[in-house]
């Protein structure tokens, strides 16, 4: 048996005291009720003289219906607890996951920190989280100064292809828009009609922070709305130069800014402490590329253990409410202590004087024929003399 309230939160604890201070009251006064009750019998005279003078004595019934009362209100917050009992088990089929991949396409991902450039091997692995995470609907998002979406899809393959026939120099605009990424995706777990019923996870991939929005706030939104922002940060705080990559692939050199220095990419301390804040108000985690990975491998594995562990197909037991039968109860000692006075029913009574009346008049009868029958013989001896 269990309750269908938490007995260790504190608001319930202190209810469940009061409510055992409420019946330990009632049995106090019934118990100070009987003792004065004593003592102003000594106060009107001798109790045994006094006792004399009653018809019956009450104090058995007044104890047993207090007994009755006190146990009726026991079970009446023992009701209240609604207790449970286990009435068998149910199955609970597995939870859709909604996995939506904002990936960083601003030309600082062709940087080569790690092997054979950031955005090669992000995209690389982003197809492998999406073929680990097997039975996952996928979204898409790519992004530099503007998002390009594609919807949520089961065919994890048609993602992976999307995110692999584009470039950093596809992008119509250049830059970094975070705040703008995470909005469409938010906007595609929106417009999608299953979505609200499933688990949804927004995975950012990026390298730098976002110079136009406040992707925090946006962050908050989704969290309002029950959805977790995982971050991946390629890329630190150390300098990394920019290749300059044409539009067949081919690198003719660095990408240099007006005075015709190299340009670099870093990240700032202001941008890492963003990223972390976008995944912290969504309760999900931040991993930061580290020794020429980028991080994706171990979103991809924490995706993959929720859908087989959280996510999959359960057996759970399931317990019925049983609140009636304690109340039900305390109803029927309820009525059975109403029925009970405390004094003889004045019905009773009257029937005991009736047959106590009818039992002297008997006896004068009787009485009166008795002395009628030797008169009698006396006068029928007279008259048979004269």
């Amino acid at each position: 048996m269990r309750f269908a309230y938490d007995f260790t939160s504190l608001p319930v604890l202190l209810l469940s005291f009061a409510c055992l201070a409420g019946v330990i009251a009632f049995v106090v006064i019934l118990v100070l009720q009987s003792f004065a009750r004593t003592r102003a019998t000594k106060r009107f005279g001798d109790p045994d003289l006094v006792a004399s003078l009653g018809s019956w004595d009450a104090g058995p019934r007044r104890a047993v219906k207090g007994s009755l009362l006190a146990l009726a209100l026991t079970l009446a917050f023992v009701a209240l607890a609604r207790p449970q009992f286990r009435h068998g088990t149910r199955l609970i089929p597995a939870t859709n996951l909604d996995v939506v991949v904002v990936l960083d396409y601003s030309k600082s991902m062709y940087a080569r920190d790690i092997s054979p450039s950031r955005i090669q091997r992000a995209k690389a692995e982003v197809a492998r989280l999406i073929h680990d995470v097997a039975g996952a609907r996928f979204g898409a998002v790519a992004f530099a100064g503007e998002p390009m979406a594609f919807p949520l899809t089961s065919d994890g393959a048609a993602i992976a292809k999307y995110f692999q026939q584009l470039d950093p120099n596809d992008m119509p605009v250049g830059g970094t828009a975070t705040a703008r990424a995470l909005e469409a995706a938010r906007d595609l777990l929106a417009r999608d009609p299953k979505s609200k019923d499933h688990v949804r996870v927004i995975v950012l991939v990026t390298d730098g922070e976002d110079l136009e929005g406040d992707p925090v706030q946006v962050a908050q939104s989704c969290a309002n709305e029950g959805t977790r922002i995982d971050v991946v940060q390629i890329g630190g705080r150390a300098p990394e130069v920019i290749p300059d990559v044409t539009a067949d692939g081919r690198v003719t050199g660095f990408r240099k800014d007006d005075r015709g220095k190299p340009l670099t990419t870093e990240l700032s301390s202001e941008g890492e402490a963003q990223l972390a804040k976008i995944a912290s108000t969504t309760g999900g985690e931040i991993v930061r590329a580290q020794k020429g990975e980028t991080g994706i491998d171990v979103i991809a594995h924490s995706l993959a253990k929720m859908m087989r562990e959280e996510l999959s197909e359960k057996v759970e037991t399931v317990f019925a409410e049983e609140y009636a039968w304690p109340l039900a109860l305390a109803v029927l000692l309820l009525l059975i202590e109403a029925s009970i006075g405390e004094a003889p029913k004045r019905a009773s009574a009257r029937l005991r004087a009736v047959t106590s009346g009818l039992g002297h008049e008997a006896n004068a009868e009787g009485g009166s024929g008795a002395s009628a029958r030797p008169g009698g013989r006396l006068r029928r001896e007279e008259d048979a003399r004269a």
